[in-house]
């Protein structure tokens, strides 16, 4: 695995390769299409949040009572986080962050990692505050699917309380059905998506410009001196329904992790022309309602429409909830992918569930560990509203590492103004904590649960990735220059057999350690050798033509580097195809022979890593996938040799 902070570094064998290929290049299709698409993907998680959000606010356990001025200050603040987070961070300066059109919390940090010297402090300050954004995304990953589909479910107590019964089995039905067809792709019902969450968006605008009309008198909490008034009147309890407040904002992150998929463009048309306006019709129709009547607190959302249109109402949600789910899930596939293809965590069993959409991926051992902590947290929580406290710390987390990436690039990368600099990110910041803060408040209630997911998968990511960092120096040191040696070998030269002989190699530099191996045990090499050395830049995706680079040592003796994107999986066969194309040759996979070697850690001292940890790591290389697997190269042709790391 390349080292991250050594992302797209030449080498002394090889010229650099200029990759200018954006994944915006790979995305066709009109406008309105690609809109109608994102908005199906991109909008699920924040355009499900009416569901729970403004009746969280006003939950009995922030100690609140309802009040028309306590409604205008709510209404108030999710206004201006609207505005503030939503469209001037994210959607006008964050999705500007772009890695060749590649967003996300993992390119970004790819991105910052430009501006820094490699192998420098901050540079290993970067990779940490990527890590960890990062890891707190799959705590995400687990309530919104959890949290989403019970607040859906639940609009059948409002039908009857004989019901609320029903909605935990219900929920964990829907659930399994959701993770079990993961195996399947999306792309069978991924054309249903964007019409369907269109079709959601505009029937909660229209709830809420109906209710508007009735009691127009809500739209004075456009005015933000009600915020302000809120939180003076309150105080220390409101400062506690601000972490409710947030509520609204969750799937932020979303709009700049799926950009390298739908383009910057179409999700801000779709955001700004669509979305917004019909979840601020909503929630200001919520709050003209609950004017009228109180007592609607209790399910603001579903009883907002007639009790006629309350079950194809659960119906609605509970689509819409799914797609929310999905796109996390599918969002927690592409995360785990392109970590592995950074060097994060070990390789895994990665499947194409599509021939035409690359990004389309399934990962059985996530899929599963996702279901099953899902589960848990229903069978735990029971509730929306009980879920809801556990919410808000996985995100806030998240947005503080993107701002904190952000202000590196905008301070070093674009190179603006440090004044406006220190002001913009002075402001996100500010409101970043200030959530985080309130969030934290609900610690004891829930929200040690995101923090501990969090705190795991960076503990793993994190011991993998010093790991390996040890691993490869000591690789490194001992290693023997690949040219010396085969300068040497070649002026006095084994037997030959007939074939060709592909040693994976992934220090390009340096002797593999099963070409070594093969000649000390079997004193023979192939007619045709190639030393193959597959890296991922920082990049998302890269084109065929320049995927490939090619040097010949000696007489049929090749160096070969294949260049992939961290959202691309390296196929062998393929690679193959591009060196004969690149060179000009013929390659016959009966009489290919691919060598590979397969690292063991022997079980003493490392140097910068405690005992319990070096056990942990061994047992993570032991268990990782193989690179024969991994790389899809074919069974008969492999040979493995395993080496024995002393460390």
């Amino acid at each position: 695995m390349p080292n991250p902070m050594h992302l797209n570094s030449p080498t002394s064998l090889l010229p650099p390769i200029d990759l200018s290929v954006k994944s915006g290049d790979l995305k066709k299709g009109s406008l309105a299409s690609i809109m109608i698409a994102a908005t199906g993907v991109v909008f699920g998680d924040i355009g499900t949040s009416p569901l729970y959000a403004l009746q969280e606010c006003f939950s009995s356990n922030h100690g609140i009572p309802f009040s028309p001025n306590a409604m205008f200050g709510v209404l108030s603040m999710i206004l201006w986080s609207f505005i503030i987070v939503v469209s001037l961070k994210y959607v006008v300066i964050v999705m500007r962050a772009d890695n060749n059109g590649e967003g996300g919390i993992l390119a970004l940090m790819a991105l910052a990692l430009k501006t820094v010297p490699k192998g420098s402090k901050h540079a290993t300050f970067i990779v940490v505050i990527g890590i960890f954004g990062a890891s707190m995304f799959y705590g995400d990953a687990i309530i919104t699917p959890a949290i989403s589909v019970l607040s859906a479910v639940a609009g059948l107590e409002v039908l009857s309380a004989g019901l609320a019964d029903y909605v935990v089995p219900i929920s964990l039905i829907i659930l399994f059905l959701l993770f079990l067809i993961q195996k399947k792709g999306t792309g069978t019902v991924g054309n249903l998506f964007g019409p369907i969450m269109i079709l959601w968006f505009l029937v909660i605008g229209l709830m809420g410009l109906y209710q508007l009309v009735q009691n127009p008198a809500i739209l004075a909490a456009v005015n933000p001196f009600h915020a302000i008034n809120f939180m003076r009147e309150y105080a220390a309890q409101g400062f506690i329904v601000l972490g409710a407040v947030f509520l609204v904002l969750t799937g932020a992150e979303a709009l700049y992790a799926d950009m390298g998929q739908f383009g910057g463009r179409s999700i801000r048309f779709a955001w700004f022309m669509l979305v917004m306006p019909c979840l601020l019709l909503n929630y200001f129709g919520q709050g003209a309602m609950l004017l009228l009547n109180p007592a609607a607190v209790s399910n603001p959302f579903f009883l907002m429409v007639p009790k006629i249109f309350v079950f194809p109402l659960v119906i609605l949600a509970t689509v819409a909830t799914v797609i929310a789910s999905q796109a996390v899930i599918s969002g927690a596939f592409s995360m785990t992918s392109q970590a592995i293809q950074l060097g994060f965590i070990p390789r895994m069993n990665i499947r194409h569930t599509s021939d035409n959409q690359i990004g389309q991926i399934y990962i059985p051992l996530i899929n599963w560990m996702l279901f099953i902590a899902v589960v848990g947290l229903v069978l735990v929580f029971k509730s929306a509203d009980n879920l809801a406290a556990a919410y808000g710390i996985a995100v806030t987390t998240t947005m503080i590492a993107t701002t904190i990436l952000v202000w590196l690039v905008m301070q070093y990368f674009w190179k603006w103004n440090r004044v406006l600099v220190a002001l913009t990110i002075g402001i996100f910041l500010s409101i970043d904590l200030t959530f985080f803060i309130a969030n934290a408040a609900k610690i004891i209630d829930g929200g040690w649960f995101p923090l501990l997911v969090g705190g795991v998968c960076f503990f793993f990511f994190i011991t993998w990735y010093q790991g390996k960092q040890i691993v490869d120096s000591i690789v490194r040191k001992d290693g023997v220059k690949l040219d010396v040696f085969i300068s040497s070998l070649l002026q006095n030269p084994p037997t030959q057999v007939p074939g060709t002989a592909v040693y994976l190699n992934s220090h390009i530099e340096y002797v593999p350690i099963a070409f070594a191996d093969n000649i000390k045990h079997n004193h023979v090499i192939h007619e045709r050798i190639f030393f193959l050395n597959i890296v991922t830049w920082d990049v998302p995706y890269v084109k065929d033509d320049e995927r490939i680079n090619a040097k010949e040592l000696g007489k049929n003796i090749y160096l070969v580097r294949a260049v992939f994107g961290f959202n691309e999986s390296p196929d062998i066969q393929e690679i193959l195809k591009l060196i004969a194309a690149k060179l000009e040759l013929q390659f016959n996979i009966s009489d290919t022979s691919f060598f590979v070697s397969r690292d063991a850690i022997s079980p003493e001292e490392l140097s910068g890593m405690s005992r319990w940890r070096e056990n942990i790591f061994s047992w993570m290389l032991k268990n990782s996938a193989r690179q024969s697997d991994f790389f899809k190269i074919p069974l008969s042709g492999l040979m493995e040799f395993v080496t024995k790391i002393r460390v």
